[in-house]
């Protein structure tokens, strides 16, 4: 009984235990800790000022150079500013393990980068099955009609609960019966 106990004891204690691996991401700092995440920012600023040197102060290439100058001085502010950690490099490295406080940098923008390209793609096969029920639809696939496509891609931003409708209701598949297998 009593080695159950020391093992069920020393079993809990190392789950949780945070390990140090976990603490550093491969020498990997924060951002607005770098200095040669800093050295990068003021290394651009300097190139961009020695640049607008050469135009007359007030002219086009020059304000066009200060607005470059604020937006990377912005950028590099963001970036200090967000939990990003930068490399050995200076620039921001993304973690992609998974874990929940590094969500931000990856597993939220693929989520969206999926649902985007699932409702372009919703959107083209809504499309495709609408105008094939029309009098010429190959006529309709190579000019687009677009008041239906614009009215088609309105409602498409729904396309997950529309695909599991669809997917359930036996409406997504096609039959066997429909598909073409080769003769071989």
């Amino acid at each position: 009984m009593f080695n159950l106990k020391k093992s069920l004891l020393i079993f809990f204690l190392t789950i949780t235990i945070p390990l140090n691996a976990f603490a550093d991401v491969s020498g990997l700092t924060k951002c607005s800790e770098s200095s040669p995440f800093n050295n990068r920012l003021e290394s651009s600023v300097r190139k961009l000022q020695s640049r607008i040197q050469k135009y007359e102060a007030g002219s086009p290439p020059a304000l066009a150079l200060e607005q470059q100058i604020d937006r990377t001085k912005q950028r590099f502010t963001r970036y200090s500013n967000s939990e990003l950690l930068c490399g050995k490099d200076g620039l921001p490295h993304l973690i992609t393990d998974g874990r929940w406080d590094h969500a931000v940098e990856f597993i939220i923008p693929g989520i969206m980068f999926l649902y985007i390209t699932g409702w372009i793609g919703w959107v083209g096969r809504s499309y495709i099955n609408k105008v094939s029920n029309t009098s010429n639809p190959t006529e309709k696939e190579i000019i687009i009609d677009v008041p239906l496509a614009l009215k088609i891609m309105a409602s498409g931003f729904i396309w997950p609960i529309s695909a599991w409708q669809e997917f359930t209701s036996g409406d997504f598949l096609a039959p066997d019966s429909e598909i073409t297998v080769s003769p071989r």
